[in-house]
Parts: structure tokens; sequence; C-alpha cells
């Protein structure tokens, strides 16, 4: 007997209360909300470059496009 998947939850959901939480944490200022998630955000990707850089070459077995880009740019 074949079980029919059900349909996945858009992925909106629970954004609105992740966004009303955010603002709230800065007191009700959204535009201090936006910059603290921006900051948060350049965080993590700066953490990712980071890991991207010192996963060994062989375990990414070429995944990781970006880490070669910036191999050759810091070589400049």
């Amino acid at each position: 007997m074949t079980a029919t998947p059900e349909p996945s939850r858009p992925a909106t959901f629970g954004v609105e209360a992740a966004a009303d939480q955010a603002i709230a944490a800065w007191g009700g200022d959204a535009r201090e909300a936006v910059k603290a998630l921006l900051v948060a955000v350049d965080f993590l990707e700066a953490e990712t470059d980071e890991l991207r850089t010192n996963v060994s070459k062989g375990y990414a077995r070429g995944r990781l496009p970006g880490a070669r880009e910036r191999k050759d740019e810091a070589d400049v």
C-alpha cells in the first residue's frame, strides 16, 4: 500500500513569528532589527568562506567551486 505524501508546508511557515520576535528583540525598532540581521548574515557568510577554505579538497571533491576561485584571486 502506497502512502500519499502530504504537501509540504510553505517556506514562509513561521517566518511571520520569527520576524515579530526579531523586531521585539530590538524594542519594536524594525530598522535596528534589520541592521542586526544583516550583521548576522555577514558573519555567517564569513564563517562559511572560512570553512570552505579549510575543508580538504579531497573531501569536497569539487563540490565547493567558490573555494578554488577565492584561492586564485588571493594569488593575484
